[in-house]
């Protein structure tokens, strides 16, 4: 499960274009916090924090403690904008998160054992539909993935959110369906290979039926 992490954060005065463009030239990064039916509070966060959590991977779906002046408060990132061009972080909006609260976060999916698949030692494909799914979690308790075990699958399977062990009070967002996360698929080269051979198969066949047939005229003139 992942853990909290925590985040300084500084409360700030600056809300005008020029205020903001000044902090920015100072190395930090406007934020706000907002939600849990309390004000929005205008915040600033060192640059260099802000992108290495960027940097980690997983941002949206992971949750900080930030501490501002010693208050502390647990928050989920909602949004992030980013320079177009150099994509350094203008600015991170926050949600406050109550103790007891249930969030929608996007979890990445992994799958594991590869090597013990049968499809794929034959040559077929791991073709993944959905790179990620989403959970709705305790905050305090939000998988960092979900695995799915490739052990034992072939090509013309399909690997669903029902293969999937979840935790017990993590539940999917999607109710309605049972939907395919990934699926075993033949390379082109499989599918090849698979077509020689039932075309040889078959040219077999016809040549067994070919020569059961000239038995039979045989046989029936002998008895003739």
């Amino acid at each position: 499960m992942s853990d909290v992490d925590a985040m300084e954060v500084t409360a700030r005065e600056q809300t005008t274009t020029g205020g903001v463009k000044t902090l920015r030239r100072s190395g930090m990064v406007p934020g706000i916090i907002y939600g849990n039916n309390r004000e929005p509070a205008m915040v600033a966060i060192d640059r260099r924090a802000v992108v290495k959590e960027l940097n980690r991977g997983g941002f949206m779906g992971r949750v900080y403690e930030l501490d501002m002046n010693g208050r502390k408060q647990r928050c989920l990132p909602r949004d992030v904008q980013l320079h177009p061009v150099t994509d350094v972080p203008l600015h991170v909006d926050f949600l406050r998160l109550a103790d007891d609260a249930k969030i929608a976060v996007m979890v990445p999916v992994l799958f594991i054992n590869e090597e013990e698949s049968v499809g794929l030692e034959r040559g077929g494909v791991l073709n993944i539909v959905r790179h990620e799914v989403e959970l709705l979690c305790p905050n305090d308790n939000i998988p960092e993935n979900i695995q799915i075990d490739l052990t034992g699958t072939d090509i013309g399977d399909s690997l669903k959110i029902s293969d999937v062990k979840l935790p017990g009070d993590v539940e999917v967002t999607i109710t309605d369906r049972d939907f395919t996360i990934a699926t075993i698929t033949g390379s082109s080269a499989v599918v090849e290979e698979a077509a020689e051979e039932a075309a040889e198969a078959e040219a077999e066949a016809a040549a067994d039926d070919e020569t059961d047939g000239d038995g039979g005229d045989g046989e029936a003139k002998s008895e003739d």
